[in-house]
């Protein structure tokens, strides 16, 4: 079996950023899926997973109330590794256009005065919230997205250098 394309990217070389995964082309329209990393994966602690949870809740709200993006927004979701979130879009851009969305978005959290469907008739485990931690990792990522704002790295994946393919084999590309 083929290795998808998100795991033949350097995972120990990614930074916190806004990453282009993929684009897909669904019947006449192309679909972009991007890749919001907030924590370097295997080298420092993942986001915990209630603040996780109100994340997903707060900023999937914030995307599609957007009165400039929210026909745009498809999917909003955290990553199995709990070390960033999936966004999926219609249409294609860079991340670098999306950039300002995003900062927004991840700042609306601090006004969050409670977590958005976090009820036992609006969410599969309700009671799996902690607002004032999803505020601390939004602040965290929207200060460094600040600070990064003009570095490269932030918007693209770094280039292979060693991967291990399926089968076991190495693969080197500098």
């Amino acid at each position: 079996m083929k290795m998808i394309q998100s795991f033949s990217v350097d995972h120990t070389a990614i930074v916190p950023g806004i990453f282009l995964s993929r684009e897909d082309i669904v019947g006449d329209s192309i679909v972009t899926t991007y890749d919001i990393r907030l924590k370097r994966p295997n080298r420092e602690p993942v986001i915990d997973v209630a603040a996780m949870h109100s994340l997903e809740h707060i900023i999937a709200t914030f995307l599609r109330n957007d009165p400039d993006w929210k026909d745009e927004v498809i999917y909003w979701g955290p990553m199995g590794c709990l070390t960033g979130f999936y966004l999926i879009l219609k249409g294609s851009r860079s991340p670098r256009e999306i950039y300002e969305l995003l900062l927004r978005a991840f700042r609306s959290v601090n006004d969050a005065q409670e977590v958005p469907g976090a009820a036992p008739v609006n969410c599969g485990h309700y009671l799996m919230h902690n607002l004032g931690m999803a505020k601390w990792y939004a602040a965290e990522f929207a200060d460094y997205l600040e600070a990064n704002r003009d570095n490269s790295k932030i918007f693209e994946y770094p280039k292979a250098e060693r991967l291990v393919t399926d089968d076991g084999q190495h693969f080197y590309d500098s």
